[in-house]
């Protein structure tokens, strides 16, 4: 049984972009159904038994109709294909008040054939095409829907979030417990692991995370635990695997070095104890490139300097999102030839130019007015400044009187 598990779609996030000409929309969306249209043509070609995503199809919890149309379109060409598609609601997908819709909830209210959407804790028996298997979903869940108002009345936030913990792990746990042990089971998680390291969702994250303990999670009723919210993907255990696949596509400069893709799981029949193999399949997502380049006020070209550097990684430049990042005095801001530099970054996808002015620090004497301090109290000041030891002040100070008793007399 092969399975696609991927999560942290994140259609909306148009940072870095332009409008294409050609199609009207940010190159950053295309950026992203590039790479879902990547994943689409790999489960179609390869005969997926089943496609798994784990939550957080959109940036935003009120996706734009463009955006859903074109997530839409990419699931249809799946389930048409007779593919099977398990969506498992994240926190982005979530509506900002009870009772309204989440945003992958339409694939339930019309009743699309082959998908199937979990908003709610659930174990789900999946017809593929190498027989059945099972699906605990763990979607991501309010407060609200876990905890009665009783259970955290006059509680802090660090002891709703403890609450929410032991409610999240007990729904796992029965879950476990009641699955069939003929058939494969998977659990699908949109949640917080606590042996996980973060990404860019620690910046997009809307609100505070209760945090799963890896124990908790790595049951060994499931074969494979499939989890989405953690942008950097990684494997927390092997034995069953309990793997984040990661974000799709880079979202920003903290992923600038992050590899994505989507894993690709297969499970061999057999009872109790049942193969799974799995592995990460790279996809073609924009590449983020960052140069870092210093200045000093003996540099005779700036310009040059800069130049040279970018020069260096010409072919990477071409087509990726870059970001120049200088650090100059200030005294040499107005030689450096900034068209020359945009000239030079012109085959980039999209550049930004930052600089941070390097200004001479200067020596505070207290709060007195430079004109109202002596030299000795300013060589006195100066010597506190370098933490230099009493023993070396008293002679160093011993030889300033000296000289500035010479000076008055000269």
């Amino acid at each position: 049984m092969k399975i696609i598990h991927f999560a942290d779609l994140h259609l909306g996030v148009e940072n870095y972009g332009h409008i294409d000409p050609a199609t009207g929309l940010s190159t950053r969306l295309n950026d992203f159904l590039a790479v879902l249209d990547e994943l689409v043509d790999y489960a179609l070609a390869e005969k997926a038994d089943l496609v798994l995503f784990c939550g957080d199809a959109y940036k935003t919890r009120e996706p734009s109709q463009t955006q859903q149309r074109e997530f839409a379109r990419r699931i249809n060409r799946l389930a048409s294909n007779g593919i099977p598609v398990f969506l498992v609601v994240g926190n982005h997908d979530m509506p900002n008040a009870v009772g309204r819709a989440t945003a992958t909830e339409i694939f339930d209210t019309l009743a699309v054939k082959n998908v199937t959407v979990a908003s709610r804790p659930g174990t789900h028996k999946i017809q593929t095409k190498s027989g059945v298997i099972q699906v605990a979903a763990l979607p991501w869940l309010r407060r609200s829907a876990l905890l009665t108002r009783e259970e955290t009345r006059n509680l802090n936030l660090e002891q709703v979030n403890q609450q929410m913990q032991e409610a999240l792990t007990q729904t796992i746990r029965k879950q476990a417990a009641a699955l069939d042990t003929s058939l494969p089971a998977v659990l699908a998680a949109h949640a917080s692991v606590g042996a996980a390291k973060a990404g860019s969702e620690s910046m997009m994250a809307i609100g505070q995370d209760p945090v799963l303990l890896l124990s908790n999670v790595a049951l060994p009723a499931f074969d494979y635990i499939a989890l989405g919210h953690i942008h950097k993907r990684q494997v927390l255990a092997e034995n069953p695997p309990v793997v984040y696949s990661g974000s799709l596509e880079r979202v920003d400069f903290s992923e600038e070095n992050d590899e994505k893709g989507f894993y690709v799981i297969d499970i061999e029949p057999g009872t109790p104890c049942r193969k799974v193999t799995y592995a990460f399949r790279p996809v073609k997502a924009r590449r983020f490139l960052s140069f870092n380049v210093s200045m000093e006020p003996s540099d005779a070209d700036p310009t040059a300097k800069i130049l040279t550097v970018i020069s260096c990684r010409k072919a990477d430049v071409k087509d990726a999102i870059v970001r120049l990042n200088i650090n100059l005095p200030a005294e040499i801001d107005g030689h450096i030839r900034y068209g020359e530099i945009r000239e030079a970054l012109g085959s980039a996808h999209y550049f930004t130019i930052a600089r941070e002015i390097k200004r001479e620090a200067r020596l505070r004497l207290g709060n007195q007015p430079a004109g109202e301090i002596t030299p000795l109290a300013a060589l006195k000041a100066y010597l506190d400044a370098q933490q230099v030891t009493p023993e070396r002040q008293k002679i160093l100070l011993e030889y300033g009187e000296k000289l500035i008793s010479g000076s008055k007399e000269g």
